[in-house]
Parts: C-alpha cells; structure tokens; sequence
C-alpha cells in the first residue's frame, strides 16, 4: 500500500463546528422574537428549518444549489456576493428576500403577522450566525502536526463567497493548506469524481497517495470511494455507515486523525 503523502480536508462539521454555529444563532435570534412577541423559542426555530427547507426548494437556482450543496440553512445567512456565475448573481437577488420570508412566515405560524419582525430577526440570525466561527477543540492542534509531513488541500463543497467567508472568520486556518477547492468555483460538488480528481492533479499524487477525511458519507467518504481514495470518516453522532458508504477508517473526533497517520 502506497505511503499516504496528501490529506484532503473537508471544511463544515470536519474543521469548522458548523453545526454548533447555526444552532447558537437560532436560540440567539428566536430568544429576540420570544422577548419582542412571546413566540415559543423551540417552537419558531423548528417552524423556521421546516420552511426555510421548503422555501428554498421552490427557488429557481435550486438544482444548482444542491448540485454544489449549498444547503437552505446557508442561504439563511448568506451573501453570495463574489461570484460573476449568473446562478450566483441570482442568489444573491433572491437571498434577502428568501431570508425575510422565511422568518414571517415562521412568525405566522405562531399568530404574529409582523414583516417589519420578521426583516429583523432574518438580520439577527446572520449577524449571530457570522459572530460565531467555531472550531472544533483539536483543529489547529491536528493541522499542526500533519502540516510538516503532508500536502494538504481544503475541499469543500458550497458558494465561494460563503465558504472563503468561513475560512477567512478562523485566522491562519487558509495557512496551513496548499490549496482550497471549492465547489461553486470548480462548478461541481462532492462526491463528484471531477471534482476529486482535480484535487490530486492540484496535489501532484495519486489516488493511493491520497486520504479524504471528512463528516458527511454522501460527499466525501462516496466520492474518495469512487476514485480509489482512501478516506477517514468523521463520525460524530455515532451513525452506522451502509455497506456502499464504508470508509476505510471510522473516528469519533478528529484528534483520532494522528493515530491513524503514525507509522
């Protein structure tokens, strides 16, 4: 077995808490409206993931959205600004609008009929959202160590402005990597096999030479199967892969990584 000389990095719930962010910026957002209006907190914030899923199902750039997995919960808050794709300059019209909607409906749901209530909180949500860029306890410390040793290169799937935003909240993280992909600039997403085979042509190796780690089955640990790369799952919720999901290596937290990695 070839020595592994690349690791590809995914970005959401692998480096970045992306999970813990969006969660601490619903409480934060539906606290306001419970303190403004007496809305249930829990009650609105569920209200608001059912139909920000739905809305955003409806929107017209929905297919290329899922294709690059921008998910409803990002177009929540983001800006999708930094991009010349006519997909992208459609996001970015229909976002304020989708953001508002959302959060009056969620309100209606409730019995308050309050737009004005419903523009502000769709504000809160993503100024407590981009407040909070949450890095897992053992990112820097596992960057450290492998950095030396290792090509690395970030792949994640998402809008590019939203991503580099991500990145660019945790400073020094876009240091410790050779490159970062990502997939609305590449026009495909994870687990595209484009879009890994890309990533080693980047990196100068092979797909043996290769290992994926990552947190979601579906994107990463499919698409390393696909093109022969090793992969590491990131387990967090104690899930059983399906047998055509089996990753190489299965870990409960990402500081497990280095065990793996020693000779």
């Amino acid at each position: 077995m070839e020595p592994i000389k690349a690791i590809i990095f995914d970005l959401d719930n692998t480096l970045l808490w992306d999970e813990q962010s969006i969660q601490e910026a619903f409480q934060a957002t539906c606290l306001l409206a419970n303190e403004r209006v007496g809305v249930d907190a829990l009650t609105l914030e569920n209200a608001v993931h059912e139909i920000s899923e739905q809305l955003f199902a409806q929107m017209t750039c929905y297919e290329f959205a899922k294709m690059i997995e921008v998910t409803h919960l990002e177009a929540l808050w983001g800006r999708f600004d930094a991009s010349q794709h006519p997909t992208f300059r459609e996001l970015e019209e229909l976002a304020p609008l989708y953001q508002r909607n959302v959060w009056t409906q969620g309100l209606l749901q409730q019995g308050i009929d309050d737009p004005a209530l419903g523009q502000e909180l769709a504000g809160r949500f993503a100024q407590e959202r981009r407040e909070r860029p949450l890095v897992y306890e053992a990112t820097f410390e596992v960057l450290d160590a492998l950095h030396p040793n290792y090509k690395l290169l970030l792949l994640t799937n998402g809008a590019p402005d939203l991503q580099q935003e991500k990145v660019d909240s945790i400073p020094g993280l876009a240091d410790y990597f050779d490159h970062i992909l990502i997939s609305g600039t590449f026009g495909q997403g994870k687990p595209a096999p484009a879009i890994f085979e890309h990533a080693l042509k980047l990196l100068n190796v092979t797909s043996a030479e290769a290992l994926m780690v990552g947190d979601n089955l579906n994107t990463d640990i499919i698409g390393a199967l696909q093109t022969g790369v090793r992969s590491v799952w990131i387990n967090h919720h104690q899930r059983i892969a399906p047998a055509h999901q089996n990753p190489t290596h299965e870990i409960a937290s990402l500081r497990e990584l280095l065990a793996i990695l020693q000779p």
